[in-house]
């Protein structure tokens, strides 16, 4: 028997549970709305957690978006394994957004070949070479920061802060409470700005 799917618009903020639980179940029976209208709830969530967790240190053939786009068909193709239990849906698609980042890195360590971009027709009108120096270098002192707190507060604060998820989607994820995500948060955060003051 299919489910009804509720109709509301595509947003950057997680559906509810329950929510969840009726796209899946209606995806699992074979309803391409589902499948589309689930892949539009969780995608843009996706790229956003690829962009925190790849950012733009490394220089490869792939991207946050190629990286994302390789989530939502793994998130396809293992949803028939898929078992429900409350919260854990968030917890089942980062599990595999974290491997495919994971990969992607892997990729990169052993590609290291340079891409070389077409030159532009006309002048770009990005940010030049200095701002670039500049954005990379406090990009290089957060990655560098963030690499030294514990791996769980660490995952914590790219959800909160990188991606822009709420405590309670974080805790979801992460199989948590959003009290504690908050407290590993802060802690991350206190921590982040002793090592900033020590370095001076």
């Amino acid at each position: 028997m299919r489910r009804r799917v509720r109709q509301t618009p595509v947003s950057n903020q997680w559906l509810a549970e329950a929510e969840f639980t009726d796209l899946v179940d209606a995806a699992l029976d074979g309803d391409r709305r589902a499948v589309e209208h689930l892949l539009g709830r969780i995608q843009p969530l996706i790229v956003r957690y690829c962009r925190a967790r790849v950012g733009g240190r490394e220089r490869t053939l792939v991207s946050a978006e190629d990286i994302a786009q390789e989530v939502c068909v793994a998130v396809l193709g293992a949803l028939s394994k898929y078992r429900y239990e409350p919260g854990s849906f968030l917890a089942f698609v980062y599990g595999i957004a974290a491997h495919k980042v994971a990969d992607a890195r892997r990729r990169a360590v052993r590609n290291r070949a340079e891409v070389v971009p077409e030159l532009p027709d006309c002048p770009s009108l990005d940010d030049g070479p200095e701002q670039h120096a500049v954005n990379g270098e406090m990009m290089a002192q957060v990655t560098r920061l963030l690499h030294k707190l514990p791996a769980r507060q660490r995952e914590i604060l790219v959800l909160r802060v990188a991606v822009g998820l709420s405590a309670e989607e974080v805790a979801l994820a992460v199989e948590s409470t959003p009290g504690a995500v908050r407290v590993a948060q802060h802690r991350a955060l206190t921590r982040m700005r002793e090592m900033i003051a020590e370095e001076g």
